[in-house]
């Protein structure tokens, strides 16, 4: 099946915002380490809450006392997205227990994977996100992560809901979202 020319361009645009995401996340790594692998998955969840508040504030407000704008937030979003996905993935630890090269490798991995269900999605979904307000996106991320910590409540023991893991990849995806329409 022939991609359109408006998937293409969403695909080159999305990889150019988790370059910018990886960038920063390099750049954490170096300075701090994988010390995030300490984080349980509910210590992530109220990370990426925290974040998803803070925009949520700013784009209320339209103010910001701390002079740091929404943009760093979606990259946090992004990032802290991919980490949750790792967490839940290798399991949390005392102390960290890889090293930046492999941190790496696992984060390139997650990136890749959200990117793959992106397409597919954008696919069914026909690019509807471009007509989406970005104050859509923070929205929908934060009923993500209500989602996500009424199935930790649960202990994963749900009826029908998609897993945890489904509901970071959509939070990557809607964060990749709106960092391309505030470019």
């Amino acid at each position: 099946m022939p991609m359109s020319k408006d998937t293409f361009h969403t695909d080159e645009q999305f990889k150019e915002a988790i370059k910018e995401c990886r960038t920063l996340f390099a750049k954490k790594l170096h300075d701090y380490g994988p010390s995030w692998r300490i984080l349980r998955p509910m210590s992530l969840t109220d990370q990426l809450f925290i974040k998803a508040k803070r925009i949520r504030s700013l784009e209320v407000k339209k103010e910001s006392l701390v002079g740091e704008g929404i943009r760093p937030e979606f990259v946090a979003l992004v990032n802290y997205g991919i980490v949750g996905l790792i967490q839940l993935e290798q399991g949390f630890v005392d102390a960290p227990d890889i090293t930046a090269e492999q941190a790496m490798t696992l984060y390139d991995g997650w990136a890749t994977k959200t990117l793959e269900l992106m397409i597919r999605k954008n696919h069914d979904y026909d690019e509807a996100w471009r007509s989406m307000r970005v104050s859509s996106y923070t929205d929908f991320i934060l009923t993500k992560l209500q989602r996500i910590k009424e199935i930790e409540d649960l202990q994963g023991d749900t009826l029908v809901s998609e897993g945890i893991d489904a509901n970071y990849m959509d939070i990557i995806n809607y964060a990749v979202f709106a960092l391309i329409k505030l470019s």
